[in-house]
């Protein structure tokens, strides 16, 4: 089909131009002298990302799992108790590995739709009196069902219990989008990817470990090689790698952390948030709603949209890529052919979104879903237009254009 595909899926996200060319280099020399000029720098500038100034960044091969995979072994031991909720695909996968590493976890299940019941922590935090519960994850912002967590309210759940333990925060389509806080929330492990709001191809799992993490990795037990915190501390310190690192990438990365600090990381966070509101506004006019349950818990990077009642909204996907290159987000688990996502992270703006709301109505219609073509549509170009940033043009000069 002509034309480049539309992808709105929630990651991988589209690659800006400047990142693209950013990779297109020579293969390098990884242990050459002057390889540390660039790659200190790239470790001083993530923490920015982060919002750390005591933090160790690491940057591992790999995606967001594996990135999971570093925190929990590097901090932890079998037979470790951990503190998570379920409410979604991914929340659910991280459980699953850290029951694969031997780890027991205290498993609150909460209805997909809706967040981490910071209340709930509360009360298993002040229960556990022997301080048994070594760590508490928080995945805050699920991907299957479009809903952000958080992390600040469990952060004073613990705190106002004076437990312990340290805090996990899976950020893979979160940081860099949506506003994280590592040190003011009193994160101890942080995992991200490079495909989502970094912008990058998949490759890169991104890791961000607090002084706290750190000592407990000179306890931890669980098994490790790969993602071992301790040859990656040995050689990084200097600028090199315990192994062949994915250089190209971190070129890509450079030019992905210059972008987002050139734009600012609030005005990132707000950018976001404004074209995540046109597509609730659209959501709205098509008379459909989000799988999030509540306002509080709308993702400001992928939107769940439930489809009515008799539908699949798998073939909504499926129409809208066969009959329209658009990709879309599928239904997950429990929550498949009930929804469809539209990711709206990373490398957009006002018209490349009314791309995806304009395909999705088509696709919708095209099964019979009673949608009005153009209403989703108008309601974001509303809102958008409404919100648009201020132009200093005279109105005499741009009649005359």
């Amino acid at each position: 089909m002509p034309g480049r595909n539309a992808l709105f899926i929630p990651g991988p996200t589209n690659v800006p131009d400047a990142i693209r060319r950013a990779m297109d280099v020579p293969m390098q020399d990884q242990r050459a002298p002057d390889f540390p000029d660039f790659s200190l720098g790239l470790f001083r500038d993530l923490k920015k990302i982060f919002k750390t100034e005591t933090g160790q960044v690491f940057l591992f091969p790999g995606s967001g799992t594996g990135g999971w995979e570093a925190a929990i072994t590097n901090t932890l031991s079998p037979g470790d108790k951990v503190l998570a909720a379920r409410f979604g695909q991914f929340s659910h996968l991280w459980i699953d590995l850290c029951q694969r590493h031997g780890l027991e976890v205290e498993v609150v299940d909460v209805e997909w739709g809706r967040g981490v019941p910071v209340d709930v922590f509360g009360e298993h935090l002040a229960a556990d009196k022997r301080h048994e519960i070594k760590a508490v994850l928080v995945c805050q912002n699920e991907t299957a069902t479009g809903v952000t967590s958080d992390v600040a309210g469990v952060r004073r759940a613990m705190d106002a219990t004076g437990h312990p333990a340290m805090l996990y925060v899976d950020g893979v389509s979160s940081i860099a989008s949506i506003d994280f806080r590592m040190d003011e929330w009193g994160v101890d492990l942080a995992v991200s990817g490079s495909q989502k709001g970094f912008m990058l191809p998949t490759g890169l799992a991104i890791v961000a470990a607090s002084q706290k993490a750190l000592t407990a990795y000179e306890s931890a037990k669980c098994p490790r090689c790969f993602f071992d915190f301790g040859d990656m501390m040995r050689t990084n310190k200097d600028g090199f790698f315990p192994y062949t690192p994915a250089t190209t990438l971190f070129h890509g990365l450079r030019a992905s952390i210059d972008l987002l600090l050139e734009e600012g990381l609030e005005n990132v966070f707000a950018r976001h948030h404004r074209l995540a509101e046109g597509v609730r506004r659209a959501v709205g006019a098509w008379g459909l709603k989000l799988c999030a349950k509540e306002a509080k818990w709308y993702s400001d990077t992928v939107s769940a949209i439930c489809v009515p009642e008799g539908f699949d909204g798998n073939a909504v996907v499926r129409l809208a890529y066969l009959r329209y290159n658009l990709s879309l987000g599928l239904g997950l688990s429990k929550v498949a052919g009930k929804v469809f996502r539209i990711g709206h992270l990373g490398d957009l703006n006002d018209l490349t979104l009314l791309t995806a709301i304009a395909g999705s109505e088509m696709a919708m219609r095209d099964l019979g879903i009673a949608v009005e073509l153009g209403s989703g549509v108008a309601a974001a170009q509303e809102y958008y237009r409404q919100t648009a940033r201020p132009v200093d043009m005279p109105l005499a000069s741009a009649a005359s254009m």
